[in-house]
């Protein structure tokens, strides 16, 4: 048998055994659910992963290193951070795409029999007298290295690339706005568990000497010794203690677990804090209003995400725009054939082409009013979000003064509660008060600090709220390469220069980053 006969009957079976597989593929494709082995295998993986370069903590944790570790390592913030890396990387990547395509290509083809052609006489019709001629081999194999450019291709690929790189700012403005949301609530969270540690062993002790109280109150009901509805008031005020000290107890047991995710500690650590100064700074609320607005307006995450999805709205427009213009493109290519019957095996091409899509222009209008909607709707998003981050400011500046006033008052009478109980158990050891007023004195001053520190992080949280507003992010620049206690220590700086209650210069626009 013929060398090229054995090449085309394995060729011929090769390609019916990949047929085969591909349908027998397909008809035995059935649902697959995970293992259990599997899931537990992914979940100890992203465990180990999301726990993968945290450094452990050692001691007690400040609010600056809480802050900081929120910043380096919490899921969130990797989470946003990530996608404006993906972001920007789409960017990089389509600029490549207002490039010409140089594209090579090779290829082979194989056939079972001659291409034999016959001829006809062009004056008279007939037949040809000359014999039939083969004017290709029966295979043969091909290499091209094509150069193409469209300028209609170029235009759309800029267009997207600056809608791109808009993205990668939008990216950054709402990695800014998680980072505001994490401080916020980091430093809510961290307020309460400095009131679940600073009034634990109190608030276990009083529950546990009102319990023994109510027992003793119990049997002296039981032996009538008194009056029966003396005893029982006594346990109501007394039950009614241990209500209180219960809420505020369920109340603060979760501090821990929340405070443990945001920085990215083992939610089982026993952990420890060390209070801060309770002093709350009313310096920003002397700062004139009309530059905390002008502040807000040039700074705020949210506005100038409007702002750039505009743009972006903008540069669909022209694409669209674009669309309306003929297509011009270039091709030139170097070819070469090892099919025998050419003369000449290798050669080059080249052309021009001018298209045009006339029915096309039938949906121009409909994608022009489809651009322009969106461009009106893109306006009237960021005209809406400047109303409102003018009202979120207002409301931002009025919560925080009213958290600052609420926390002087709180403090006032946590102190003077406290002194109240210093004189409720002196007179009980003089026997002059009865255990019932000392335990409901107790209950009283633990929930009188509680207020206080409630009131404390709800200071804290309108400060972070006003902080977000006007778009006042910790600056810290380099956080992602930055050691944690490098970055704990600009943490610091960063909050120390908030509570002075200076409004930085307006931020200049930030040019992306040129590729490499």
């Amino acid at each position: 048998m013929p060398y090229k006969q054995k090449s085309a009957r394995a060729a011929g079976g090769a390609v019916f055994a990949v047929a085969l597989m591909a349908l027998s593929g397909c008809a035995t494709l059935d649902p697959e659910a995970l293992k259990p082995a599997e899931v537990m295998q992914t979940v100890q993986a992203d465990k180990a992963k999301l726990a993968e370069g945290v450094e452990p903590l050692s001691g007690p944790l400040t609010l600056e290193e809480a802050i900081a570790r929120a910043i380096k390592y919490n899921a969130d913030g990797r989470l946003k951070a990530m996608e404006e890396a993906v972001a920007y990387g789409t960017f990089d990547a389509g600029r490549y795409d207002m490039l010409p395509r140089l594209v090579a290509a090779a290829g082979y083809r194989y056939r079972n029999n001659d291409l034999i052609s016959r001829s006809e006489d062009s004056v008279t019709g007939l037949p040809s007298l000359a014999n039939p001629y083969i004017s290709s081999s029966r295979e043969a194999t091909t290499t091209d290295l094509g150069f193409s450019w469209s300028l209609l291709d170029f235009g759309q690929s800029y267009f997207a690339a600056k809608q791109n790189a808009d993205r990668v700012l939008v990216a950054s403005e709402r990695r800014r706005k998680a980072v505001h949301t994490l401080v916020q609530d980091v430093r809510t969270a961290y307020w309460r568990v400095v009131a679940a540690q600073t009034l634990g062993d109190s608030l276990r002790g009083t529950i546990r000497e009102a319990e023994t109280v109510l027992a003793d109150a119990g049997q002296a009901e039981k032996e009538q010794l008194r009056s029966p509805l003396e005893p029982l008031r006594y346990q109501r005020q007394l039950l009614e203690n241990l209500r209180l000290l219960e809420v505020i107890e369920h109340e603060l047991s979760t501090a821990r677990i929340e405070l443990s995710s945001l920085a990215s500690l083992p939610l089982v650590q026993n952990l420890r804090v060390i209070e801060p100064a309770a002093a709350i700074s009313t310096a920003w609320l002397e700062v004139p209003v009309d530059q905390m607005e002008e502040q807000a307006l040039s700074s705020n995450p949210d506005l100038r995400e409007s702002m750039y999805n505009t743009r972006i709205a903008q540069q669909e427009t022209r694409r669209t725009l674009l669309r309306l213009f003929p297509g011009l493109s270039f091709n030139y290519a170097l070819r070469h054939s090892n099919d025998r019957f050419l003369i000449n095996q290798t050669w080059n091409d080249a052309s021009a082409q001018i298209s045009f899509n006339l029915l096309g222009l039938l949906a121009m209008p409909a994608q022009f009013r489809l651009a322009e909607a969106g461009v009106a709707l893109a306006d009237q998003k960021r005209m809406t979000t400047q109303m409102a981050v003018l009202t979120q400011l207002h409301i931002a500046r009025q919560q925080y003064a009213n958290a600052a006033r609420q926390f002087e008052r709180a403090d006032a009478i946590a102190n003077v509660d406290g002194r109240i109980l210093t004189h409720v158990s002196h007179q009980e050891q003089a026997e002059k008060q009865t255990r019932l007023e000392r335990v409901a004195q107790r209950t009283s001053s633990i929930l009188s600090s509680l207020r206080r520190y409630q009131a404390l992080s709800n200071a804290q949280g309108a400060a972070s709220r006003l902080q977000a507003t006007l778009g006042l992010e910790l600056t810290v620049a380099g956080n992602d390469r930055m050691s944690l206690a490098e970055l704990t220590t600009a943490v610091a700086q960063s909050l120390k220069t908030w509570e002075s209650g200076r409004l930085p210069p307006l931020p200049v626009e930030k040019s992306l980053p040129s590729g490499g």
